[in-house]
C-alpha cells in the first residue's frame, strides 16, 4: 500500500474551506524511506532528502512567520498499529491558514517540496486549532 506523501486536491479543498483566521497548528508525523526515491535517480537517504527539504524551505516557512513549537522523537507504540514508527514528529506553527496556503504556493517552496516527496515513505499532517494548556484533559 502506498504511503500518505501529498494532500489529495479533494482533502486541499476541504483544508481551504475551514476557517482561516487565528494561528494554526499542523502536527506532523513522517516517515522516511531508506532510499530517497528522486525522479533524476540521485542517491541519498531518506533522512537526507529531508534534511535538504527542510534547509531549502525553511526561509520560506520562517518568512510567513512559521516555528516548530514542539519536537519529539518517537519511542514507542501503546496505542496503535504496533508496526507503525516514525522518524520525524513535530508541531508546526502558522499564523493564520492563510500563511500555511501561501508557503505551499511559493515557487522556492515548490522546488523543496520535491526533497520531501523523494524522502517520505509514509506521513500524516494534521490540523490543530490552539486550546489553553494546563494541568488536566477532558
Amino acid at each position: 500500500m502506498a504511503g500518505h506523501i501529498d494532500p489529495s486536491k479533494e482533502r486541499y479543498q476541504l483544508f481551504r474551506d475551514l476557517p482561516r483566521s487565528g494561528a494554526i497548528h499542523m502536527l506532523n508525523l513522517v516517515r522516511f524511506r531508506s532510499e530517497a526515491a528522486y525522479p533524476d535517480g540521485r542517491k541519498a537517504t531518506g533522512a537526507e532528502a529531508y534534511a535538504a527539504y527542510g534547509r531549502d524551505s525553511g526561509p520560506v516557512f520562517n518568512r510567513l512567520g512559521g516555528k516548530i513549537i514542539w519536537r519529539g522523537s518517537f519511542q514507542f507504540m501503546l496505542i496503535g498499529p504496533a508496526e507503525e514508527r516514525w522518524d520525524e514528529v513535530f508541531i508546526a506553527e502558522y499564523p493564520s491558514a492563510d500563511a500555511f496556503i501561501e508557503m505551499l504556493r511559493d515557487p522556492v517552496y515548490r522546488e523543496a517540496v520535491k526533497h520531501r516527496q523523494a524522502a517520505v515513505d509514509d506521513s500524516r499532517l494534521i490540523r490543530l486549532s490552539p486550546a489553553e494548556t494546563g494541568a488536566h484533559f477532558g
